[in-house]
């Protein structure tokens, strides 16, 4: 299998001219993965952070299997289906006001491009101009070209930077919150009337780094570009469903956006599906009078948009998601991390060491900072030889692991992580 995968496949994110070859797994049950070989691997980063409940979850796996049974897919423009309706109201009840409607798409960079075709679309059928939308500086929104243009400008997306749409970018609050709102006042005053929308990652900026910061502080952001009618978008597709300690990260807002754009754990790892939610402001912006036509519908939909089987995944995980014992396991890993952070905060190794809700990050000391760090090509085959998934941001090591993980297993991800920090391997790096 290998020399066949080495033959006809391209890989993510993977430099194929010296590309070793690629990991056959043939099972996977709870936080264990298993290769050909019968080698069991613990996956800690929930296989690119989309499994909420482990491997093969039953109740998850059941629903689909019922309803492919039952109705694989229809084109969803003027059909529908029990598993998208019932999806739809889990979603807005849980999210409240001001959500009021969902559509659905394929991941997570579409639910971005959906969001900010909304956004832009939303002034055009209002007749109002505005060009110009703003966005956190190495925030990362998906590979699609409006989810890239509103990302940072770095090496995922240099090859296309011509072609991508123009976004005013302000620090993150993270390191000087007050800096941030002086960034963003200084372009609403130079900009006035002319700023469509303001797009974020709330609480957590996970490709970045795991960087982390306070919700007041996106609070103020929020409110200062309500303020201004602005409208707002919530990139949740990584921070949803649990992630952050909360149903959502915007639980932690007093200030809510108008859009938001979720994927990733809403099917608990078992299909591909996206869905951004907007208020009924949004919404209605895009009804027209009988004698408008068309003039202003939203022409954006995909092959799969509503598939059945996908929405029936996502019904049956908000099912185990809505279980009191699900909050429990994630109070546990949040407890856990908080504790094994306390140990590595003073490691002189250890640049930084954060946690919020399930997401641990260790930012490693290093001359070096960013996605192209010298230290990912140590870390990530050291845990692997260990039969441990820690795929690495750079400098960064971090930990979000299913929610099924037990106390044992995380323990083995915590000694892994302080072996790796003690090893040979950072010694003569220069630590």
């Amino acid at each position: 299998m290998q020399s066949h995968d080495h033959s006809y496949i391209w890989h993510p994110f993977t430099q194929m001219a010296d590309f070793k070859g690629a990991t056959s797994i043939v099972k996977g049950e709870g936080v264990w993965l298993t290769d050909k070989f019968g080698n069991r691997y613990l996956d800690a980063v929930s296989s690119w952070w989309v499994n909420l409940f482990g491997h093969s979850n039953p109740v998850i796996a059941e629903a689909i299997a019922k309803q492919s049974a039952q109705m694989e897919h229809v084109m969803f423009d003027t059909f529908t289906h029990s598993p998208a309706v019932d999806l739809a109201k889990l979603l807005i009840d849980q999210l409240g006001e001001p959500f009021a409607k969902v559509f659905y798409s394929d991941n997570g960079s579409t639910a971005v491009e959906v969001a900010l075709k909304m956004a832009i679309q939303y002034w055009f059928n209002k007749n109002e101009e505005k060009p110009l939308i703003i966005a956190f500086n190495s925030a990362y929104h998906g590979d699609t070209f409006g989810s890239m243009s509103v990302g940072g400008r770095n090496i995922f997306n240099r090859a296309y930077e011509p072609f991508l749409f123009d976004v005013k970018h302000i620090e993150p609050p993270i390191h000087n919150p007050d800096n941030s709102i002086s960034q963003l006042e200084q372009l609403i005053e130079a900009n006035k009337g002319k700023i469509a929308a303001f797009i974020f990652e709330p609480l957590v900026m996970g490709a970045a780094g795991m960087q982390m910061y306070a919700p007041e502080h996106l609070d103020k952001l929020i409110g200062l570009a309500k303020e201004n009618n602005i409208i707002c978008i919530a990139d949740e597709v990584m921070t949803g469903f649990g992630r952050t300690g909360k149903f959502f990260a915007i639980d932690y807002l007093k200030n809510k956006p108008d859009i938001i754009a979720l994927s990733k754990g809403i099917t608990g790892g078992f299909m591909p599906f996206g869905a951004t939610l907007c208020s009924k402001k949004i919404f209605n912006a895009f009804l027209s009078n009988p004698s408008d036509g068309f003039v202003k519908t939203f022409f954006h939909g995909h092959s799969y948009t509503g598939n059945p089987i996908a929405c029936a995944a996502a019904v049956a995980s908000f099912s185990l998601l809505k279980l009191p014992k699900t909050w429990d396991h994630i109070a546990m890993i949040n407890s856990l991390h908080k504790a094994f952070a306390e140990q590595l905060r003073f490691n002189k190794k250890v640049e930084k060491v954060e946690v919020t809700g399930t997401i641990l990050a260790v930012r490693l000391k290093s001359d070096n900072s960013g996605y192209l760090n010298p230290l990912r090509e140590k870390i990530y085959p050291f845990f692997l030889s260990r039969k441990i998934i820690l795929r690495p941001l750079g400098n960064v090591i971090y930990v979000l692991p299913p929610y099924v993980i037990n106390e044992q297993e995380l323990s083995l991800v915590y000694e892994a992580i302080e072996e790796f920090i003690d090893s040979e391997i950072t010694e003569n790096n220069g630590y």
